[in-house]
């Protein structure tokens, strides 16, 4: 029986793969995913077969993978954490005329893990994870995630933070969050995690609320108890120092 792995290739960098990412990919014939991850993996795997797609494509590009998988060894390859706003889930939900196909979820470093590592210790604590991407959840739901987030004095993740049509969404989260946290919440930003060009800085709740993000930026929101040690985000587990 020819397998189907779901792949996280982690932040970008061919370092932060994990080794068992690594070996998944060298061991499957075909490579599918979106064009911009493909490109970024093709010089370390050039031997492969690979099948890429734009934007808004995913459920044909999972078919197309688990059409494959009935006779060679695949991957479809997710930045980040192959379950984590990723592919692993619609291959599963897809996958229910394809009795023949193995489907193993492969996983990788996700951006709250690998931007955190950047910024220092910022999710040392109770943290949520939230993307402000609307098409495929409404936008009250999400602006409702924020609020009970930032009520909980979570640590909140945000991804997805801006794009062409959504560049007020930050602003707008921000001002959710100004409602339950203070102006001088410590906030991390880290963007092109793992690449090249990778920037990051930190900044109060109150200058995020004005900053211009993107698609490849990741914004890291303090709780009550984070603070700046050393130009690190920490925020305390609560251990005796």
């Amino acid at each position: 029986m020819a397998k189907l792995f779901v792949v996280g290739i982690g932040p970008g960098d061919y370092e932060q793969m994990t080794l068992k990412a690594i070996n998944t990919i060298n061991n499957c014939d075909v490579i599918v995913g979106y064009t911009v991850y493909c490109e970024i993996i093709k010089p370390y795997f050039s031997d492969k077969k690979f099948i890429s797609s734009g934007m808004r494509q995913e459920k044909e590009r999972c078919m197309t993978a688990l059409n494959f998988a009935q006779n060679q060894n695949t991957a479809v390859i997710c930045s980040g954490d192959a379950g984590v706003y990723a592919m692993a889930g619609l291959i599963i939900e897809l996958s229910d005329n394809f009795d023949n196909v193995d489907i193993n979820i492969i996983p990788g470093v996700t951006a709250a893990l690998s931007g955190g590592a950047v910024l220092g210790a910022p999710l040392g604590h109770d943290f949520a994870v939230i993307s402000l991407s609307d098409l495929l959840t409404p936008y009250s739901v999400i602006q409702n995630r924020i609020k009970l987030a930032s009520q909980a004095d979570f640590i909140i993740c945000i991804y997805n933070p801006s794009s062409k049509n959504r560049s007020d969404y930050l602003k707008k989260a921000c001002d959710i969050m100004l409602k339950y946290k203070k102006e001088d919440t410590v906030c991390g930003i880290v963007k092109n995690i793992g690449r090249c060009n990778e920037f990051k800085t930190i900044i109060t709740l109150s200058e995020l609320k004005n900053y211009s993000a993107d698609m490849f930026t990741t914004i890291f929101v303090g709780n009550s108890k984070t603070y700046l040690k050393n130009g690190f985000m920490v925020t305390p587990r609560g251990y005796i120092v």
